[in-house]
């Protein structure tokens, strides 16, 4: 995931006030789960798994302090293998 970080910081900072909820949504392999949903120690977490039980739709509510903290979280993400961020 490459992606312009001070474009998205102006863009989460736009966008929300923080300290706000802030949704994560990853879609990674099924045995990739237990990683995702770590990257967020206080989040509440919600998995769909797809049709054929191969990937699963990780979605993440958590208390984010800042943007800092967000783009943190989609730094520590990109190192999953495969994740893909929505």
């Amino acid at each position: 995931m490459g992606f312009d970080e001070l474009n998205f910081k102006e863009k989460l900072e736009s966008a929300h006030s923080f300290p706000c909820i802030y949704y994560f949504k990853f879609i990674v392999k099924t045995e990739q789960q237990k990683v995702v949903e770590q990257l967020v120690n206080n989040g509440q977490i919600t998995v769909k798994p797809s049709s054929g039980n191969k990937y699963v739709s990780v979605t993440i509510e958590a208390q984010m302090q800042s943007s800092e903290e967000v783009i943190h979280v989609y730094k520590e993400a990109k190192k999953i293998e495969g994740l893909i961020a929505l």
